[in-house]
């Protein structure tokens, strides 16, 4: 995956959550591990390295355009590198010659989210399973897209439904901790998250959606032991700063985190 991205790189906590890109990751994932029998190697998380993975897809898919293996790996890579309208393109072209290729599809699905075509992603991604053997990660894909369109009740249904599918799996658990969110509902934001981040699969970009629910909720010491599970102390501290920093700037999440806190506070009395 992707390297971990600090929330400080992003122009407020709104931004921070709609960019569900769930878990926290530049973009939304890759299914090419289900390609049998073709190369899947996992893509390079340094810079010059992920450069020569895409160099690599992108001349084998220059030899052959739309070809299914080499559009897939070619499109992640482009997408690792935030070069998303050219990872659209590719998959595009992929998905005119395979129009009925699931994993197509859903490359193709996902690439359209990165680049902001979110009517076209959410269209494409309906055809990207079969209607009796839905996948687990597409409907995830979906319901970050439905929260990119503001439709947090909607995308809240595809999380569950994906869950039944895949109890427990981290990054779905992560991606609906973050609707709740975006639905400013941070009591059930923070127990989600809070038992996702317990879980062995769980990883970086689930504990620092983790430490942002706890920031927006004003546990800002809670969010500093937990982003500390993966940054330096002083990273850490820089970060939910940032965090802390947006929510006073930001008229709504400041009297959300009023309310959180006046939930807590009654709760305790309780």
């Amino acid at each position: 995956m992707p390297r971990l991205t600090s929330v400080s790189r992003f122009g407020g906590v709104l931004a921070v959550l709609a960019a569900v890109a769930l878990g926290g990751c530049k973009d939304f994932g890759d299914v090419t591990a289900s390609i049998a029998g073709q190369d899947t190697a996992a893509l390079p998380t340094d810079d010059s390295n992920l450069r020569a993975y895409g160099e690599r897809w992108g001349k084998l898919y220059a030899a052959k355009p739309g070809e299914k293996v080499a559009s897939i790996n070619y499109a992640r890579a482009l997408r690792a590198q935030t070069r998303y309208k050219e990872a659209a393109a590719v998959m595009q072209a992929a998905a005119v010659k395979a129009p009925k290729d699931y994993e197509v599809l859903g490359e193709y699905g996902k690439a359209l989210a990165d680049n902001g075509d979110l009517p076209q992603a959410r269209d494409v991604l309906t055809r990207a399973y079969p209607p009796d053997r839905p996948s687990w990660r597409i409907l995830s894909v979906q319901g970050a897209v439905a929260d990119r369109l503001d439709d947090h009740s909607g995308a809240q249904r595809f999380y569950l439904q994906a869950l039944k599918i895949a109890p427990d799996a981290p990054a779905v658990l992560s991606n609906l901790g973050l609707s709740y969110a975006l639905a400013k509902n941070l009591a059930a934001a923070d127990e989600t998250l809070r038992h996702a981040a317990t879980l062995p699969k769980a990883d970086a970009r689930v504990r620092q959606n983790f430490a942002l629910v706890l920031s927006l909720e004003g546990k800002f010491a809670e969010a500093e032991e937990i982003s500390r599970q993966d940054m330096s102390p002083e990273q850490a501290s820089s970060n939910v700063a940032a965090i802390r920093n947006m929510i006073a700037q930001n008229d709504s999440w400041r009297a959300l985190q009023k309310g959180a806190t006046k939930q807590r506070s009654k709760a305790k009395a309780g």
